[in-house]
């Protein structure tokens, strides 16, 4: 990602950088892929080692639908209660061994800090707004923003009052622009459909320089482990590099357009390991004078392919709602839905908002997603 600084740090690195009373600061470099990857340097009030106790709270297992089935698959996201916290009281929904989607509603802050070890998350705010806090500064986000938070980073979402809804996408590899935007050096090309002045990074650095008991909540092995440290984690007086929270609006995507219909791929937005994601948004259709606007029909030979609507409409599908996540799995044709290409036709512009997740290795249901599900939506390809 883009260099980046905030607070004080020293001219050079791995060199003495003292407080006014001539005490050092304490230096820790965070990265990725051992020191070949990118990171950061902070530098602490205290040591960011000095735990007081550790304890395992929680095994995570995710538990399969009873009776996997290849279908057609509609989930009703918007009926997900609200709760409390933004991370232990996620409602996963489906997952394979690269990547977990979970939705939550968080009506307040975790009364702890929080690590995601095993994984980068990508948090896609479909309401609401609030502060994404880190050992990196604070991170305003708003609806409509996805929230990349890489590996290992301890960070806590404070909601803004007022409903939040968040889509919540962990990946086993890093969350990344997809390499065909950037050139050699890291920088964003042209043609790319969003660049560096598209990207938010942490604003305001506030330090904390509190002593006393602190929970920190970690993910790691799929085990929720508690680690209670000495002093409040938030204690970096400066820091600087490419590893570190950002965000990028769904409406700074800026859409690819052309005479007939454009594959995905022209929307693609990130790309991790066995997966992709991809934004739907307002775009003028296609301006062939014969053009189909809406997808042809087409075969998922290699992947699953979930859309999670951000708005009531899509151009080819009817039935759904804002908050409904749709899941067509591979060794299934899909397409538009009866009527819906007859309805495109001659239409000029599409308002559709949704974030569209592709995966190379097939997707399990898990039986809490269930409850939430539309029963009638696999044969709503039938004749009307």
């Amino acid at each position: 990602m883009i260099y980046h600084s905030l607070g004080e740090i020293p001219r050079k690195r791995h060199t003495q950088f003292r407080r006014a009373d001539g005490r050092l600061y304490h230096e820790h470099l965070m990265g990725s892929r051992g020191f070949s990857g990118p990171s950061s340097l902070l530098y602490h009030l205290r040591p960011p080692t000095s735990v007081v106790m550790s304890r395992c709270l929680q095994r995570l297992q995710w538990q399969e639908e009873p009776a996997p089935m290849l279908r057609m698959r509609h989930f009703r996201l918007a009926n997900v209660h609200p709760a409390s916290g933004s991370t232990l009281s996620r409602t996963p929904i489906l997952y394979n061994h690269d990547v977990a989607l979970s939705i939550v509603r968080p009506a307040d802050p975790d009364d702890y800090f929080y690590r995601n070890a095993q994984g980068d998350e990508l948090l896609f705010v479909s309401e609401g707004s609030g502060v994404v806090e880190s050992q990196f500064g604070n991170l305003p986000i708003r609806a409509g923003d996805y929230v990349v938070i890489p590996r290992g980073i301890l960070y806590r979402l404070i909601p803004a009052p007022g409903a939040m809804r968040l889509l919540v996408i962990e990946s086993a590899g890093q969350i990344r622009p997809p390499a065909r935007y950037c050139n050699p050096r890291g920088q964003f090309l042209e043609h790319s459909p969003y660049c560096e002045r598209d990207i938010r990074r942490p604003e305001s650095l506030p330090i904390h320089d509190e002593e006393g008991h602190f929970r920190l909540i970690v993910k790691q092995a799929d085990v929720l482990t508690e680690v209670t440290v000495d002093h409040h984690p938030f204690d970096v007086v400066g820091w600087d590099g490419c590893y570190y929270p950002w965000a990028l609006s769904i409406h700074d995507f800026e859409p690819i357009v052309g005479r007939v219909h454009q594959p995905p791929p022209v929307h693609q937005t990130f790309e991790s390991d066995n997966f992709v994601v991809c934004s739907f948004v307002p775009r003028l259709f296609d301006f062939h004078p014969d053009a189909v606007p809406v997808p042809y029909n087409h075969s998922n030979v290699m992947s699953d392919e979930v859309l999670y609507y951000a708005n009531n409409e899509f151009m080819s599908r009817r039935g759904i709602e804002y908050g409904s996540l749709t899941l067509h799995p591979g060794g299934l044709p899909h397409g538009p839905q009866p009527g819906r290409v007859e309805q495109s036709l001659g239409q000029q512009r599409t308002d559709e908002l949704a974030v569209m997740l592709d995966t190379f290795h097939p997707l399990r249901v898990s039986r809490r997603a269930l409850e939430f599900e539309d029963e009638r939506y696999s044969r709503s390809w039938l004749p009307e």
